[in-house]
C-alpha cells in the first residue's frame, strides 16, 4: 500500500510561481513512474507531468517550459515547480505514482491551485 500527500498549492496572481510536494510512505520500493495530473472544473483530469524511474520526464504541451517536475529520492518526494502560471492553470492537481509489475496506481488527495488577480 502506498500513501501520497501533496502540499503547496493555494492562490497566486498570473505570473506567480507555486512549488508543490508530493510525499510517498508505503511500499513504493519499485515504481514505473511519478507524475502530476490536474483537473479543473467541469473537465476531465490530465497528466500534467511525469518522471519514470531512468529521470526520464515529459510534460504536457500546455505547461512545458514554464513547469518542471523532480524527486528527491532519499525523502520520497515529487515537485513539480511551476512558474509564470496563468489563470487556465487552475485546478486541483494530484499526484500519482504507478507501481513497477502489477501497474497499480496511487492517488494523493488532491491540492487546489488558483491563478488570479
Amino acid at each position: 500500500q502506498v500513501q501520497l500527500v501533496e502540499s503547496g498549492g493555494g492562490l497566486v496572481q498570473p505570473g506567480g510561481s507555486l512549488r508543490l510536494s508530493c510525499a510517498a510512505s508505503g511500499s513504493i520500493a519499485l515504481i514505473n513512474h511519478r507524475a502530476w495530473y490536474r483537473q479543473a472544473p467541469g473537465k476531465q483530469r490530465e497528466l500534467v507531468a511525469r518522471i519514470f524511474s531512468s529521470g526520464d520526464t515529459d510534460y504536457a504541451d500546455s505547461v512545458k517550459g514554464r513547469f518542471t517536475i523532480s524527486r528527491d529520492n532519499a525523502k520520497n518526494t515529487l515537485y513539480l515547480q511551476m512558474n509564470s502560471l496563468k489563470p487556465e492553470d487552475t485546478a486541483v492537481y494530484y499526484c500519482n505514482l504507478e507501481q513497477r509489475y502489477s501497474g497499480v496506481n496511487y492517488w494523493g488527495q488532491g491540492t487546489q491551485v488558483t491563478v488570479s488577480s
